[in-house]
């Protein structure tokens, strides 16, 4: 059964479908004859993991196949894992690329506890990681909001890769400024697999 390429790229908290790089990656997977979803997530101020899932996998008719490319920035990236421990077990995915993300929330701070719904239930990361054919963190060492450990944990936990970058910090045009609008080293990793 043929399946058609498709992508989904997921923003982060506070965050819509036209920031950062999204737009511009979504423009260029286009090119390269994908078809792209870049959803505005419900309540991107404050995440929650059976909330979006319910939007992603109930709510729409996004089709998880083998030809699917998953990409998600900050929370967008923990919403990767959620999806996958979700999928039914033959619904397989080509790759999954989290840019940014975090494994548990460490800052006690008021604005950080927002984060806690995407943490309700316990990730199953040996699922996780047999529903996608290729798991890839790309962190940068100097992130302000995620620590790399927690990068590296999550790779370690998956058997995913890890790319490590000295100063994008958070990948974003909020924390690196405007050049943010384009990150060409995600469509290196994206193009360079096949």
């Amino acid at each position: 059964m043929y399946r058609v390429k498709n992508a989904l790229i997921l923003h982060g908290t506070s965050s819509n479908s036209q920031s950062n790089w999204f737009p511009w990656l979504k423009t260029e997977l286009e090119k390269l004859d994908y078809q792209v979803w870049v959803p505005d997530l419900p309540g991107a101020d404050r995440p929650n993991m059976e909330r979006y899932l319910k939007f992603l996998l109930e709510e729409n008719e996004f089709d998880f196949n083998r030809e699917s490319v998953v990409i998600g920035h900050s929370s967008g990236a923990v919403t990767i894992l959620g999806i996958l421990q979700a999928l039914p077990k033959d619904a397989t995915v080509d790759s999954c690329y989290l840019v940014g993300s975090f494994s548990h929330v460490l800052v006690e701070d008021p604005d950080w506890q927002v984060l806690k719904g995407l943490f309700t239930t316990p990730f199953d990361f040996e699922k996780i990681a047999q529903q996608a054919q290729r798991l890839v963190f790309i962190h940068s060492q100097d992130d302000p909001y995620c620590p790399l450990e927690q990068a590296e944990e999550l790779a370690r936990q998956t058997g995913g890769e890890l790319v490590v970058t000295a100063h994008d910090r958070h990948f974003s045009v909020g924390t690196g400024g405007p050049e943010y609008a384009r990150l060409p080293l995600l469509l290196e990793l994206i193009t360079d697999q096949r």
